[in-house]
């Protein structure tokens, strides 16, 4: 689990990896949440709201890290086009069905989201993404 996600705009991999050590909040358009698995999180988003499985994504190696995978620190992933496209493209309705779900997998693991929070992550995360295309930037996650 992790303590600090902070999703994230940047124009390119590279200038993404530069949060590596102090976070995005500096330099970066982001949102800060916390104490949920973003890396299995955005994997089960995007089955939730793009099909596929997790197997698939697995296979495939998303997220795509790019810093900081070697160590036990911080990591920078990339979200997914697909999930990018599946996010700027719901409804509010699909991204409160999916936070529903999101939330009832979690609990089957023993992890507690509230309900609201995870639609608030999901619906926060969607304004984020729909920003981050406007400009033709990608969006990433910073976990510590």
């Amino acid at each position: 689990m992790s303590i600090i996600v902070e999703f994230f705009v940047a124009p390119d991999d590279a200038s993404a990896a530069l949060a590596l050590q102090t976070g995005p909040r500096r330099v970066f358009e982001s949102l800060s949440f916390g104490n949920f698995d973003a890396e299995d999180a955005v994997v089960e988003w995007e089955c939730l709201l793009a099909g596929g499985s997790f197997e698939e994504l697995f296979e495939a190696d998303e997220p795509r890290f790019v810093a900081g995978q070697d160590d036990d620190g911080c990591v920078v992933f990339a979200i997914s086009p697909r999930l990018s496209a599946a996010l700027a493209d719901a409804e509010r309705s699909e991204l409160k069905d999916a936070a529903v779900s999101w939330a009832a997998q979690r609990a089957e693991d023993g992890e507690v989201i509230d309900t609201e929070i995870a639609e608030a992550i999901l619906s926060d995360l969607a304004a984020l993404v729909g920003s981050a295309r406007r400009q033709g930037q990608g969006v990433y996650c910073w976990v510590a």
